[in-house]
């Protein structure tokens, strides 16, 4: 099954700071990735309205959304999408050029690469790394171009527990090393818990937002 449904969110009114981890944990099909994709300006809402840094993304036109995403925005994808004919420093300056910030400089690749741990991963390609490395390796991608917002679309799912709980230390990390928002869909509650709120979805409707239950049990300690 998909995850695509269409989103009832009548009377929902919801704003996250700057800094903030999101955790999005729901069925398959209950509508996540289209929730996301509506935060990262890939879709336009039929009603209602969505801003990201104070700039109304769902009344843009294309080439505003476009230069949104570009200046504001990195995606991480459930299956890496990583090209295989290329290198691991070939993905990051790609990822670049596509968004018209043309070729990194070394010293950036090195930078991002070693903020996920892989600064010896360079020349290899994708298919020579691990699970576990492919994905750090298209976090980097989404990296590369220092967005505000990073939007992960179950970036542990095809992941054993031990890189899983990897990935999440990495958002974790990063988040507190730069204070990038990060936006993540997630099946499992466990994962969800490395946020700092949490929405939870259910047949296409946001059935509850709030604070992650353990950081409110923690706040009279």
């Amino acid at each position: 099954m998909t995850d695509e449904a269409i989103l009832r969110t009548e009377d929902l009114r919801m704003v996250y700071h700057v800094g903030t981890v999101v955790s999005i944990v729901g069925p398959s099909g209950c509508g996540k990735s289209t929730l996301l994709h509506l935060l990262g300006g890939l879709a336009r809402p039929t009603y209602g309205r969505i801003f990201v840094d104070g700039v109304e993304i769902s009344a843009a036109g294309d080439a505003d959304r476009t230069r949104i995403r570009r200046e504001r925005i990195g995606f991480v994808f459930q299956r890496f999408n990583l090209l295989p004919t290329l290198t691991v420093k070939g993905n990051l300056e790609i990822a670049c050029q596509i968004q018209g910030n043309g070729r990194p400089s070394r010293d950036r690749v090195s930078e991002v690469l070693d903020r996920v741990g892989l600064p010896h991963k360079a020349v290899m390609k994708p298919l020579d790394l691990s699970a576990g490395e492919q994905q750090r390796i298209a976090i980097a991608r989404a990296l590369i171009n220092a967005p505000a917002i990073v939007l992960a679309d179950e970036p542990t799912g095809n992941l054993d527990s031990v890189n899983s709980t990897m990935i999440l230390n990495l958002f974790r990390d990063l988040n507190q090393r730069t204070g990038q928002t990060i936006m993540m869909i997630t099946h499992n509650h466990e994962a969800a818990a490395v946020g700092h709120r949490i929405i939870e979805m259910r047949d296409g409707r946001v059935v509850s937002h709030g604070i992650v239950p353990h950081l409110v049990t923690g706040a009279g300690t």
